[in-house]
């Protein structure tokens, strides 16, 4: 399993008064695969992403990702570990303007201190699945949004990350690059990428092999694909939703 999940708890202290953001997470992914995280506003899923991300530790329970337990981590080595093991795509891009697209992917590699020639190789390997050969000198305020999260997934998966995260990767997006952007998420699966992806959007969730719900800081509900297509599982999760909702879950 590439990423264990065990009984994770959240409490945050503020003022005297505490708050319970997870009170018991339980899930794993398994290489290969394509998860998606649903829940409301104020669910958990934003901070189990960020216990994951190593951004945040928990209150209890711990997270092993690649057989490493994360929060047995120093914290001089985090910024490695996340550039070796983690690839980041954000709602935001969260890209720079003073950089080119091409510096701009090529950024974590840079920081690895890696060679320039395995930079090159990597980027001329991933520029054709993404699209963006030609975007590569340009900047990031030249392009449009969809470009720029382009250009932010290739410097997610430049280094070649076992996990992919993805935080509401097509909330600032229309609706066009919106599928777009999920249609590179689903090919790069495809090509067993692993993604973990955090998302309000019944259709970006259809997209995943997988759906967790999660209300109240539990998990409470989840879907498996199957040999669906994505419309048929895009009703079958608006269906759960609906179903759990009228039941008060």
């Amino acid at each position: 399993m590439l990423l264990d999940v065990k009984n994770v708890k959240k409490v945050y202290k503020t003022r005297g008064t505490q708050t319970t953001a997870l009170q018991q997470i339980d899930f794993g992914v398994n290489e290969g695969e394509f998860v998606a995280i649903m829940g409301e506003s104020g669910s958990g899923k934003s901070t189990l992403l960020n216990i994951i991300a190593t951004f945040d530790q928990p209150s209890q329970g711990t997270v092993h990702l690649n057989g490493t337990n994360t929060a047995k981590i120093k914290k001089n080595k985090i910024a490695q570990f996340r550039r070796e093991q983690l690839g980041f795509v954000f709602q935001d891009f969260n890209v720079l303007d003073t950089f080119s697209n091409k510096d701009n992917i090529l950024l974590p590699m840079v920081l690895s201190n890696a060679d320039i020639k395995e930079m090159e190789r990597r980027l001329q390997e991933i520029a054709p699945i993404l699209g963006i050969q030609n975007l590569l000198e340009k900047y990031p305020y030249e392009i449009s949004g969809g470009q720029r999260q382009r250009v932010a997934i290739a410097r997610a998966i430049i280094t070649n990350p076992p996990l992919l995260l993805a935080d509401e990767p097509t909330g600032a997006l229309d609706s066009k690059s919106s599928e777009q952007i999920l249609g590179l998420f689903k090919e790069l699966n495809r090509l067993n990428k692993t993604i973990l992806m955090v998302t309000h959007s019944i259709q970006a969730a259809s997209y995943a092999s997988r759906v967790l719900f999660i209300k109240d800081g539990v998990v409470y509900h989840e879907l498996y694909r199957g040999e669906e297509s994505n419309q048929a599982f895009n009703e079958r999760i608006s269906q759960s939703l609906t179903m759990l909702a009228d039941r008060g879950v």
